[in-house]
């Protein structure tokens, strides 16, 4: 996932801004949803990200409140409000590199409570004399919202990553007077009319086309923020967004609690019988880490837990078919029941969304989200509808080709959703003589990093050098790298890549820390430089082996550093048009889907695939099954991904709650045109989709295809350049860096992709790298 931070107005929405990755981890028909996405965290609605909490940077988008603060009041709350020192408090640290090691969740409420009431010191000040021009208003707005973002960044981002009940506490407590900033914001009579005097007087003359769009959103998104409405409807709008913000907070508490409730201990080898070593030892170190001293991957014990890579190679290897079905069970059923019930949450979040689309003049919250990005519901709609007429047919072939393999290997009956996964990757084995586990060895993160770096270099022209220990940490296992562009340092970045269900949340995204600005560029410097986080949660290393990654999990990373790419290489001077801010919703995908199209690249491939013990290359025939299996089952995955766009849309845009149907009705009525198998009764999925409910993507997951269409039509560029032809790859990846990745929200995403392809996108790639063109064209 990934999202970025736009301005506080819209920040204070979310929990945390990040793109998170928006693919779910799969390779096969199982029904997963939730956190455990690819999805976003930095703020653009996640990316990866995009995460799936993702905070937002702009303007003033979605928030909630109720009164401003007047100077006065916060003259008194800066007074009464801090028990520990202001100046000893390092989440207020001015700088580029947060002080991770030494923030804790003391630190949260005397710091942010501050922090608001400087700000809204200072927002009473500018609404006094704001002028109609780029340096008497954009420019102190932008370092009012920057102030803001990189405090509640913080916050927002160790909520994700080092998850406790004492910061839970704090997010809590400040989170209302927080929401209550972003409204002011959001609703500010002063500014708004200065906005609009800006764009129609003599200084809009003046504007680069970059801030002209800049100032085109903020008056839209001052709309969308409410400040047309008054009197009880405006109270109304902003106790809505109170109570969508904590909704929020407490559905994602829910899916992190509900998922580390579950635990299942193994005792006895025919229990664990066809799980791979890696899920052995990982299996064995969590019974460790619980406990179960003396826990080995050889005699056990071994404890199961929801936690992605716990899960995923359970349905995928165990021949336990009762261990399957009650694994699978607790996971559909995650955050449905008793205090982490999740289902009441949703009625009311839908119920607060179409209430709060109707009071902006929308008839429905799609068409309020779809306000602000490149798709109407219409044209959304047309897209999913297109892609299903070209896969629904391959899914079906699929279905029955799993279920025949299944029964000549002797399994009667049909098959559940339990055994889907285990007998899929069986047939794969089968027909392609190829396995995660048996690829595992090629993928291990430290050589797949240097890959991914040489990429990064051959495509963009910049080199990334380790930088550990030259800004603090969070956790020890996390690293921190430089971004050098003709030898200088260009942008920073930060990578969490482990699993750590007991305070890390699910799903990859990448998250912005600080974005480049040159408003706010240190003493002697044209611009600040861009920092991001880029935040995984692949297996642990295992004993002394390192960190063994499925080809998923590659893609995966290659998918959150396109988001970071985006980010970091951006050319835009002005901070809220810069990386991936100001950036419709619908398009942030494409830098980060494009990425994980050169993990099948021959060249790439080989410059990581290599036996973390003996440094043997990937054998070239091993390379030619992963080839020949990358579309396997791709019809099945297409429409794993166009259910969810559709549930949700479908959701947002003619659902209404309390009117006898739930819910889970409109989800398995979706599922019957958009599934070829019905989901179980008691599936409850929604309960942990994250993406619509607790982050950036409500009426938006469509968003993941939209942009898809667009990476592939993107990647194929470099197809008809000649992937073997070296000059032709440096070339295209110069004017895809210099357009895609450099110009940020200061162009429109439509004109962007024009600039590098030459002409407007086609389906016909997306269709032709999934191998569905024929059933398309049938």
């Amino acid at each position: 996932m990934m999202h970025v931070a736009r301005l506080l107005r819209k920040s204070a929405l979310r929990p945390a801004a990040n793109l998170a990755t928006r693919r779910f981890n799969v390779v096969s028909a199982q029904r997963f949803a939730s956190s455990e996405a690819r999805v976003p965290a930095s703020g653009r609605r996640a990316f990866g990200g995009l995460s799936s909490t993702p905070a937002v940077w702009s303007a003033k988008r979605f928030n909630s409140s109720s009164r401003a603060m007047t100077a006065e009041a916060a003259a008194v709350e800066a007074a009464v409000a801090p028990a520990v020192s202001v100046a000893d408090n390092p989440l207020l640290a001015d700088v580029s590199f947060p002080k991770f090691d030494q923030v804790k969740p003391e630190h949260v409420v005397p710091g942010v409570k501050h922090l608001l009431a400087q700000l809204h010191a200072e927002i009473d000040k500018l609404e006094s004399a704001v002028e109609p021009t780029w340096s008497g208003l954009v420019e102190p707005l932008e370092r009012i919202s920057d102030r803001h973002q990189r405090v509640w960044g913080i916050v927002s981002h160790l909520k994700g990553v080092k998850d406790s009940p004492e910061l839970r506490a704090a997010v809590e407590e400040v989170q209302p007077e927080n929401v209550k900033l972003s409204l002011r914001l959001s609703q500010s009579k002063p500014l708004y009319q200065a906005f609009k005097a800006l764009r129609e007087g003599p200084a809009w003359s003046g504007l680069t086309a970059g801030q002209r769009r800049i100032v085109d959103n903020e008056l839209r998104d001052f709309v969308l923020g409410g400040v047309a409405l008054e009197g009880e409807a405006k109270e109304r709008f902003n106790a809505i967004q109170q109570e969508l913000t904590q909704l929020a907070t407490k559905f994602s508490n829910n899916v992190l609690d509900a998922t580390k409730a579950y635990k299942k201990l193994l005792t006895q080898p025919e229990e664990v019988a066809g799980l791979p070593a890696t899920s052995l030892g990982l299996a064995a170190q969590t019974a460790a880490r619980e406990g179960h001293a003396g826990a080995t991957a050889e005699s056990g014990p071994w404890l199961i837990t929801l936690d992605f890579p716990s899960y995923f190679p359970v349905m995928t290897h165990a021949k336990n078919r009762e261990l399957r079905e009650e694994v699978y069970r607790a996971y559909i059923t995650r955050a449905s029941s008793g205090d982490a019930d999740n289902g009441p949450l949703i009625e009311k979040i839908l119920t607060l969304r179409g209430e709060k689309a109707r009071l902006l003049g929308f008839s429905s919250f799609a068409d309020l989200s779809m306000a602000s990005k490149m798709a109407d519901l219409s044209r959304a709609e047309a897209l999913l509808e297109e892609l299903r007429a070209a896969s629904y047919g391959a899914a079906l072939a699929d279905r029955d080709e799993v279920q025949a393999y299944a029964a000549s290997q002797g399994f009667q009956g049909e098959l559940e959703w339990w055994d889907i996964t285990f007998w899929a990757e069986r047939l794969r084995e089968s027909k392609y003589n190829i396995s995660d586990e048996e690829l595992r060895p090629y993928f291990a993160l430290p050589t797949v990093l240097q890959g991914l770096w040489q990429l990064a270099n051959r495509l963009f022209g910049v080199e990334v050098v380790p930088a550990d220990g030259e800004a603090p940490v969070w956790h020890k296992d996390v690293r921190f790298f430089k971004v050098l562009k003709a030898g200088a340092a260009k942008a920073y970045f930060y990578f969490d890549p482990y699993s750590r269900p007991a305070e890390k949340r699910g799903g990859a995204w990448m998250a912005e820390v600080v974005g480049q600005s040159s408003l706010l560029a240190p003493p002697g410097q044209a611009v600040r430089l861009p920092v991001a986080h880029m935040v995984c949660n692949q297996m642990e290393p295992v004993g002394d082996k390192p960190s063994l990654m499925t080809f998923r999990e590659v893609e995966t990373l290659f998918h959150e550093f396109g988001h970071a790419l985006q980010h970091m290489l951006t050319e835009v001077p002005e901070g809220m048009a810069s990386g991936i801010r100001n950036i419709e919703w619908d398009a942030v995908e494409l830098p980060s889907q494009f990425m994980e199209n050169w993990a099948y690249d021959r060249a790439t491939l080989y410059s990581f695939a290599k036996h973390y013990e003996t440094g043997e290359p990937l054998p070239e025939e091993l390379f030619s099954r992963l080839k020949a299996a990358k579309n396997y089952r791709s019809g099945t995955m297409m429409l794993r991904q166009l259910h969810f766009s559709c549930v949700d849309l479908e959701l947002h845009s003619r659902f209404v709650p309390g009117q006898g149907k739930t819910v889970f009705d409109v989800d398995q009525e979706v599922a019957s045109r958009t599934l070829v198998r019905q989901p179980l009764p008691e599936d409850r999925f929604l309960c942990t989709f994250s993406h619509i409910f607790a982050g950036g993507y409500a009426a938006g997951y469509y968003s993941y295809k939209w942009a898809e269409v667009l990476s592939a039509d993107a990647f194929n560029a470099f197809e008809e350049a000649g992937l073997d032809d070296e000059s032709a790859v440096r070339d295209t990846g110069a004017r895809f860096r210099d357009t895609v990745l450099a110009l940020g929200g200061s162009v429109p995403p439509a004109e962007v992709f024009k600039r590098f392809r030459g002409r407007e996108p086609s389906t016909k790639p997306l269709l032709q790298h999934n191998g569905l063109l024929a059933a398309a064209t049938a």
